[in-house]
């Protein structure tokens, strides 16, 4: 059906305008009388366009394009029978004209409607499959098929020449149109009855077409994420009449010859063509929503190629970044709005973006076609080459502007992955690895994360932190990765036994299973504290994975990162504290008096690579590290603990300590209460490292909360 609508329109497009062409002899009224027929398909927009959406959320959607096809038949039919039954030019013009002004009016009406019943055809999951086969069939397929069919048409012409005026090139052409739109009339009224919508299901509206056309309105500013898509594609939109108005005085910019600015048509509908086509495919599963803001600006990066391009080699490759960015973005677009807005209303959301889009690509050519000539061009000296430097590229750099900045607002207005890094997300859906939007934290907790290899010192120091904390009136949860939850402790089990042998998880193995604690820690003791207002000292967090299984298992940082960030939805450490020790210095502390447990036991060159990852890190993330070198006694490396998380503190819960009447941090511990018992934990021998046994870690779950 959709294939048929489309061919059928665009060989209406082409044949009537042919067919006024036939009527004249002197070029320059063919010439007229074609871009006249263009025109007048346009003006109906502004008279009928503002409440033709109407009819697609007022009426019975299958009824309301059967008719629309049927008028379209009828009028298209009505154009040559004219033109047969008459000698009169003058009046078989005039009705042309006003056959073509219904057909566009019925055109209007039949567009939002078949937009707005898609979704009463398939499951959301299908939209985007059924969008990218309209569009590809609309701008792909069906314009060199109806060029096709009119040059079969003319080749054939001398065959029938003697049979009559009814067996003109473009007579029989209008014919053939008209039979294909009483055919698909046949087909959508008796064949496709799940496109009515919910006309039938909801009581029959009583408010006036007025009414209606306002209610569209004030829904369209009202909600946040359709206003972007609207915004956006009307941005495209006019980047586009821009382009196209400048773009035969631009074409003469690149020195290559009259036929530059067809060259540059051909590039821009093949980038058009592959987006659509390509586009889902080549992004995965990446956010929807990401990718339509996205999309437009590389269609204005595409722009400004175009402004600067020295060679026609260039603007090329930028026709088809315009292109790609167009039929993604439109695509994108289409299939959002069809997601976003509800039934009752979808028909005038498409019917706002087909008649705003129809006025802007109007009035971004009519502006700009004559002022792309306004001045005479200048020849720059860049150099390598010379550029003819022209009012034309000038109004493509803002055309780029305009279009980027509509791009990125669009953006920010739909972004449904907030905090996640745009390219970094990229990227890693390129890779079949979207990243995953963050789970916020609904409280005002600090998450302190200790981090370091074997011997560093991160139980002492997390210990001494948390007692610390609790002296000063914080809430503060100690907690360790792996084994801070009842299931914690079986992962644990199976993760360090170092008399496992043969038994021992696979390197993907211990990465998931590390994953899992993970998770379930986060879940069940971290969250919940963070949104209590509490501090969380962790003994371990998410660096360890990516240094230890990413690294020192040669797994990949990026995969191991990707999982966790999963599993913990996204939840980052205020602070990580890193204690950097020599590895072998540090084994040798955590191996005395034993053998160590499985990860312990590991090759140097392991615990190498494991300490260059934890740096690499720290480098790239200065902000939230904290890096403090292990060879100091435990007491200077606590102060300097204690100075970072007093600073950050201070910023982050100050409204809160007021809230609350939380002292504050000045003061040395001399000047409080000792810690109650429970509260404190015995500092390891003075011979030997700290072990986890030595502070009881089998009570800190429960310390934490754990159910």
């Amino acid at each position: 059906m959709l294939g048929l609508a489309s061919f059928g329109d665009w060989l209406a497009l082409f044949a009537t305008a042919g067919f006024a062409q036939s009527l004249f002899d002197d070029p320059a009224a063919k010439g007229a009388a074609f871009s006249a027929t263009i025109v007048l398909r346009l003006l109906p927009s502004l008279v009928l366009g503002p409440v033709a959406g109407v009819f697609a959320d007022r009426f019975d959607r299958r009824k309301t394009m059967a008719a629309c096809d049927t008028a379209r038949f009828l009028l298209i039919a009505s154009v040559p029978t004219v033109y047969l039954i008459t000698d009169s030019t003058a009046f078989t013009v005039a009705w042309l004209a006003v056959a073509q002004l219904c057909i566009e009016g019925a055109v209007l009406i039949w567009s939002p409607a078949k937009e707005a019943a898609v979704p009463n055809l398939l499951p959301p999951e299908k939209y985007e499959a059924a969008n990218q086969l309209s569009l590809a069939t609309t701008y792909g397929l069906a314009p060199p098929l109806a060029f096709a069919v009119l040059a079969i048409l003319e080749r054939g012409s001398g065959v029938w020449a003697n049979l009559g005026p009814w067996a003109e090139p473009m007579v029989l052409a209008l014919y053939l149109t008209a039979a294909m739109f009483a055919i698909l009339a046949a087909t959508v009224y008796f064949s496709i009855p799940q496109i009515s919508g919910r006309y039938g299901q909801v009581a029959a509206k009583t408010s006036s077409v007025w009414n209606d056309f306002v209610e569209g309105w004030t829904y369209m500013r009202s909600r946040e994420r359709v206003r972007g898509l609207i915004l956006g594609m009307l941005g495209a939109f006019s980047g586009a009449g821009i382009l196209i108005g400048v773009g035969t005085v631009y074409a003469t910019t690149l020195d290559a010859g009259d036929a530059a600015f067809y060259i540059l048509a051909v590039f821009l509908f093949l980038g058009l063509g592959t987006g659509i086509a390509l586009g889902p495919k080549l992004i995965g599963e990446l956010s929807r929503l990401r990718w339509f803001g996205m999309s437009i600006v590389l269609a204005g990066t595409g722009l400004a190629l175009d402004a600067l391009a020295p060679w026609l080699w260039v603007a090329l490759v930028g026709s088809v970044v315009i292109g790609l960015g167009a039929g993604m973005a439109f695509l994108a677009g289409i299939t959002l709005l069809q997601r976003e807005a509800e039934d009752e209303i979808r028909g005038r959301m498409f019917a706002f973006i087909a008649v705003s889009a129809r006025v802007i690509l109007m009035l971004a050519m009519t502006v700009s076609a004559p002022l792309a000539g306004w001045h005479a061009s200048r020849r720059l000296d860049l150099g390598f080459t010379e550029v003819e430097f022209s009012m034309s590229r000038i109004l493509l750099f803002v055309a780029a502007a305009l279009v980027a900045w509509l791009g990125v607002t669009a953006f920010k207005s739909m972004d449904d992955k907030p905090g996640v890094p745009v390219l970094a997300d990229l990227w890693s859906s390129l890779r079949g690895r979207p990243l995953s939007a963050a789970v916020p934290v609904q409280g005002s907790g600090f998450f302190v994360v200790f981090e370091g290899g074997e011997g560093a010192g991160k139980s002492t120091q997390s210990v001494k932190l948390a007692a610390w904390l609790k002296l000063r009136g914080y809430e503060a949860v100690l907690t360790r990765e792996p084994g801070a939850t009842d299931i914690g402790m079986r992962i644990r089990s199976l993760l360090l036994d170092s008399s496992s042998g043969d038994a021992a998880p696979a390197p993907r193995a211990e990465a998931l299973l590390f994953a899992a604690d993970r998770a379930q820690h986060v879940e069940k003791v971290v969250r919940p504290a963070l949104e209590r207002g509490a501090v969380v000292v962790s003994d371990r967090y998410i660096d360890s994975s990516i240094a230890y299984q990413g690294s020192g298992r040669d797994l990949g940082k990026d995969e191991v990162a990707w999982v966790s960030s999963w599993a913990t939805g996204g939840l980052k450490p205020d602070l990580t504290v890193l204690l950097d020790v020599e590895p072998q210095a540090g084994l040798h502390r955590a191996k005395a008096g034993g053998d160590g447990d499985r990860l312990e036991q590991e090759e140097l060159d392991y615990h190498e690579r494991v300490r260059e990852t934890f740096l690499q890190l720290a480098g790239d993330d200065p902000h939230r590290y904290l890096v403090v070198p292990a060879g100091g006694s435990a007491d200077e490396i606590a102060a300097t603990v204690r100075d970072a998380v007093a600073e950050r503190l201070d910023i982050r819960t100050e409204t809160a300590r007021a809230e609350h009447g939380w002292p504050g941090l000045d003061g040395d511990r001399d000047d409080r209460a000792p810690a109650p018992a429970a509260e404190r934990r015995p500092e390891p021998p003075a011979d030997r490292p700290e072990s986890a046994d030595d502070y009881g870690w089998s009570t800190v779950a429960e310390e934490a909360g754990r159910p």
